[in-house]
């Protein structure tokens, strides 16, 4: 496919349009409605914690994932010509580390600023990104024969949840 061609989206990529501008909401949108307040939680610090134990989490998770993709990776959701179906590392975690630590990263920068939008933004990426994963699922189904089986032994984004 020439790339003048790649606004027609044949390999998925508005879905990584619409992730970027997701990924750069959540850092630097607006991080509450003009003259909202801020999220308050209770026990501020423990919530402080838990929003860099996400941010860390998930940016392990996404990094790990990559590094097990290898020559694999890409941004768009079509699988490349030449790739092989990676079951390793992470992946026996969830079918989409990358997916799942980028939401993560999200969610946890979100509380960590305790901005109501930020975690609005974090949620909606997190949907948006399942929907990506649903339309990248169909493609790796029909390019790998056992990633059906894949997919019963390994949950989706969240390990042993979804």
């Amino acid at each position: 496919m020439p790339r003048a061609d790649w606004w027609r989206g044949r390999r998925g990529e508005w879905y990584v349009v619409v992730q970027v501008t997701f990924f750069v909401l959540v850092p630097f949108g607006p991080r509450t409605w003009p003259g909202g307040p801020l999220v308050s939680f209770p026990y501020p610090g423990a919530w402080s914690v838990a929003g860099v134990a996400l941010l860390v989490t998930g940016l392990v998770l996404a990094i790990a994932g990559g590094a097990w993709l290898g020559k694999n990776l890409t941004a768009l959701p079509r699988p490349i010509d030449e790739g092989t179906l990676v079951e390793g590392g992470p992946f026996r975690l969830v079918r989409h580390p990358i997916y799942s630590g980028g939401g993560l990263m999200a969610l946890g920068w979100g509380v960590w600023v305790r901005g109501p939008l930020t975690i609005l933004y974090a949620i909606l990426l997190l949907v948006f990104l399942d929907i990506k994963s649903r339309r990248e699922e169909r493609w790796l189904s029909a390019k790998f024969p056992g990633y059906g089986a894949y997919q019963q032994r390994v949950r989706k984004l969240i390990p042993f949840v979804y």
